[in-house]
């Protein structure tokens, strides 16, 4: 059996680091980045504020953190989805079942990203495009790749995998927003992006 080699030390810095993102990712996400001060966030979890500036430098950092914490959750969910076994069109569903899963279970995330990020102040965006879009590339590819094989298969039609990549994942994200303003209204599953998108597709 492997032993944990992690000292107790390491532990309760990830733990307390971990505590300190999951504060500020709500107080970010219920008032905006701008109006939640670095106190507020050591108040509400119950640390120092000095105790804070040991982990991130500054507001801007641990931001940074929390953004690239949770692409990376968002980005290991759908790399894994594609290894799954199975035939194109089952790995094409399971990257839209983990999109939506990991959507659903990370609102505040969502909300956050999505209203912060897009009207950020530039010293809040550096550093962030360049990272997320390499990550972002690297699962479009990915994609590509399964949607490539099916042409091959003649199962798709004889279409650029890399473009039917982009569509049915700008397409997910699309009613994956529309149910982010209007949760009340709209639900819906892979299945319904999968009716959509393959009856304008299937060979």
């Amino acid at each position: 059996m492997k032993k944990n080699t992690t000292s107790r030390k390491e532990r309760e810095y990830l733990y307390h680091r971990k505590e300190i993102l999951q504060t500020a990712l709500k107080l970010f996400s219920e008032r905006g980045f701008h109006n939640v001060s670095m106190h507020e966030i050591a108040k509400e979890s119950e640390f120092a504020v000095g105790t804070l500036y040991k982990f991130f430098k500054n507001k801007e950092d641990l931001y940074r953190a929390l953004v690239f914490e949770k692409a990376d959750e968002f980005h290991s969910a759908l790399i894994n989805a594609i290894k799954i076994r199975g035939d194109e069109t089952v790995k094409i569903r399971a990257c839209i079942e983990a999109k939506i899963h990991v959507f659903m279970n990370n609102l505040d995330y969502v909300r956050l990203y999505f209203t912060e990020t897009r009207g950020a102040s530039f010293n809040i965006k550096a550093g962030l495009d360049a990272e997320l879009k390499k990550s972002y590339s690297e699962y479009l590819n990915k994609l590509s790749d399964v949607f490539k094989t099916g042409i091959r298969k003649k199962k798709f039609r004889k279409l650029d995998p890399y473009l039917l990549a982009v569509a049915i994942d700008g397409m997910t994200n699309a009613f994956l927003m529309e149910y982010l303003d209007h949760p009340e209204k709209y639900t819906f599953d892979a299945e319904l992006v999968m009716d959509i998108f393959f009856s304008q597709i299937y060979s």
